[in-house]
């Protein structure tokens, strides 16, 4: 219903990286998420927006299948990647999570240094033949995670001795190691202060040139800096999706009216 591709000159790129269709999750008897269809562009970043409990980071965890790890949760209904049915049982979901990378809420370097946590992903999948092409494949990611020069002098120091927008970075980093084509946030500035708020938002309108970027977050003013489209969801339905400029000027339902302007949430 929301799948129309955009026109406006903010989102050029119209191809569409991720098909959800009819998507349904369940914890036990809890209905979370409910009918929930979308097209979501390569090379955007799209936003989901919405109050606490109404199922964004739920919907977002459908596509890299994290929600296989909860025993409860079941999900129904169609998610495809490139045309392809992540849910078919041929897939697997550790190849499928080097496709597609996931940043926290809260950063998670591994207790490691900073080098292996980069190294870690490129090693279990074999993406390096030697030590000189690790090399590389550490500098890259560090690079696209916008920490290279802050770190490139102290790669064996541990990870979780960086700050915290440092460690934000390095997990985007690390994510990014595995050259994956979709990347999801799950809140990931929420934890950080203004400052490393806006370096992290910085890094993300970068990434957007090379992947589809799917970003969760709790702050309204994040998703119209950001994002090119933004999804608004609402106890469990996604309600509205469009240009983030039409959601936030002219949206078309009233719920959504009520929650850009703070009557709901």
């Amino acid at each position: 219903m929301y799948d129309a591709p955009s026109t406006t000159k903010e989102a050029v790129v119209t191809d569409v990286k991720i098909q959800a269709n009819d998507v349904q999750v369940y914890y036990a008897d809890n209905h979370a998420i409910k009918d929930v269809s979308v097209a979501i562009q390569d090379k955007t970043v799209t936003a989901f927006i919405g109050p606490s409990g109404c199922g964004k980071s739920t919907f977002l965890r459908c596509l890299n299948r994290m929600n296989d790890t909860i025993d409860i949760c079941r999900v129904h209904g169609k998610i495809e990647i490139d045309g392809e049915d992540i849910y078919d049982k041929r897939v697997d979901p550790v190849q499928l999570r080097a496709k597609v990378g996931m940043v926290f809420q809260k950063p998670n370097p591994f207790p490691k240094s900073i080098y292996d946590n980069i190294a870690y992903g490129p090693r279990i999948h074999g993406m390096a033949r030697n030590k000189a092409e690790l090399d590389e494949i550490v500098e890259r990611a560090l690079r696209r995670g916008a920490i290279w020069d802050e770190v490139k002098d102290r790669l064996n120091a541990p990870g979780t001795g960086l700050s915290g927008g440092q460690q934000q970075r390095l997990c985007i980093a690390r994510a990014v190691a595995t050259e994956p084509e979709v990347l999801l946030m799950d809140e990931p500035c929420s934890a950080l202060d203004p400052i490393a708020t806006a370096q992290v938002e910085e890094l993300i309108d970068e990434l957007r040139q090379n992947y589809a970027v799917v970003i969760v977050t709790h702050s309204m003013q994040q998703a119209a800096r950001v994002s090119q489209r933004t999804a608004f969801f609402h106890l469990g339905h996604l309600v509205e999706y469009d240009d983030t400029s039409k959601i936030f000027t002219n949206p078309e339902d009233s719920r959504t009216e009520s929650y850009i302007t703070g009557r709901i949430g």
